[in-house]
């Protein structure tokens, strides 16, 4: 219910406006003081404040200085005053009153000026609380217990407010989607949907009519106008997920787009304008693609603004048990996992990222009987001593070359860590230098990013 709180010394004047309301079905309050009302709102829950402006002591303009309108929750507060005072009514607008009204009060004015700040109420916080609501889904699935997942929070929230273009990098499952919710949900753009496309997903001409739009005619099949993706963006985030898989012909014309801040739709000859704030993310290694001449060097140092580098769940195995805990608490389900099969979880390589374990941890809720996870409830890669350390090896009988399965090894840790020899070694469980040695034997290091 509607709570309304009226401030007026004059006891007459106070209890007619308490009647008039609560015929209309408020709840209303009053008070005879400023310091009676202030008492009141410091308990919270009043939508709408009417206070008389002149009364003994504290008038109603200290009230007004004593209600931080920076607060979601602010009630807002319609001032009552006598004819000859109108430009102290205005003063008091100037603080952030909504609306005055002249003494004698006249019913139906009365009325119509307390429903309309009433709605004006409710709106404001139903804005804020669906911002709100948008926010926490955006945040569902980032935990950041660790020092990694924390910072990266942190750089998000800093980042969000400005319109700069941000490259989200990491291996596929770290959520990279995710950061880039919560970077729009956080931002000046929230009340638009963020569109996001992936790239990958789709064949070069069918990205294209996707991301411009298209005429009617454009070609065969375009039996009617289609507003891209770009477009229905306008005053919005895009997230251009895989966007190295883009065309190098599409890439030219997304540059285009980011410098221009302008789109053509296919078979159009017209440019309309739009207002985008761009996100893209990338499992790839973009500076060996720009070396290889499949991504476009310019492209890229404009996508590259603000890099944001997602770490492997590997990296931050402090956020596991969490993320754990979380499916389970997503999908209502009470099992709790025995200490050994939690510290098989917590030892895996999860190659797959947050993606795999979310996908583990629905499979174990299907398939284990019982209230408790243990051991041998766990897959089998994940179960045995060898699903965490290196994968079983089998020796064949007439054996094998010992270097050239170490430097099979070692070229398949360098593609998983993208080139990165630091992260390369921690796959493989050694240090940096053993393994900068090792690569060096095999002549790995000569094209790796941290060797220039």
């Amino acid at each position: 219910m509607k709570r309304i709180l009226i401030v007026d010394d004059d006891t007459h004047q106070r209890k007619l406006i308490v009647k008039i309301l609560s015929e209309e079905g408020y709840n209303v309050t009053d008070a005879e003081s400023v310091d009676a009302a202030l008492a009141v709102l410091s308990n919270g829950g009043i939508d709408l404040v009417l206070t008389d402006l002149k009364m003994p002591g504290k008038s109603g303009l200290d009230l007004l200085a004593a209600v931080d309108f920076d607060q979601v929750q602010h009630p807002e507060i319609i001032v009552m005053t006598a004819f000859g005072n109108v430009d102290t009514a205005v003063k008091a607008m100037k603080m952030g009153a909504y609306d005055y009204l002249t003494k004698p009060v006249e019913h139906d004015e009365l009325l119509l000026v307390v429903r309309r700040a009433v709605e004006k109420y409710h709106l404001r916080t139903s804005v804020r609380q669906l911002g709100d609501c948008l926010q926490q889904q955006a945040r569902q699935g980032i935990v950041a217990e660790s020092e990694e997942m924390r910072s990266i929070i942190t750089t998000a929230e800093k980042v969000a407010m400005s319109d700069a273009t941000i490259l989200v990098r990491g291996e596929s499952g770290t959520g990279k989607e995710r950061i880039a919710q919560l970077i729009h949900y956080i931002s000046a753009r929230k009340d638009r949907p963020i569109q996001c496309i992936n790239c990958a997903a789709f064949p070069d001409t069918l990205l294209e009519s996707e991301l411009f739009g298209y005429e009617r005619g454009a070609f065969t099949g375009a039996i009617t106008r289609k507003e891209g993706i770009l477009e229905a963006a306008d005053g919005s985030t895009v997230f251009l997920d895989e966007v190295a898989d883009m065309s190098l012909p599409l890439q030219a014309k997304l540059l285009r787009v980011i410098q221009e801040k302008e789109i053509r739709r296919l078979g159009a000859t017209a440019t309309v304008p739009i207002d985008v704030r761009f996100i893209a993310a990338t499992n790839k290694n973009l500076e060996e693609c720009v070396r290889k001449e499949t991504f476009r060097e310019d492209l890229f140092y404009r996508l590259n603004i603000i890099p944001i580098a997602l770490p492997p769940l590997r990296q931050r195995r402090r956020d596991i048990v969490p993320l754990i805990d979380l499916f389970l608490l997503r999908r209502g389900k009470k099992k709790s996992i025995e200490p050994p099969a939690l510290q098989c979880l917590q030892t895996y390589a999860w190659p797959g990222n947050v993606r795999e374990l979310e996908a583990v941890i629905e499979r174990l809720l299907v398939l284990s009987s019982g209230d408790t996870i243990t051991v041998n409830d766990l897959p089998a890669e994940i179960g045995s001593p060898a699903g965490n350390r290196a994968a079983a090896i089998d020796l064949p009988s007439g054996g094998i070359v010992f270097e050239a399965w170490e430097q099979a090894l070692l070229e398949q840790a360098l593609q998983r860590s993208n080139g990165v020899m630091a992260d390369a070694a921690k796959l493989l469980g050694m240090t940096y230098r053993t393994f900068q040695y090792r690569a060096e034997k095999f002549g790995l290091t000569k094209n790796s990013p941290d060797n220039g």
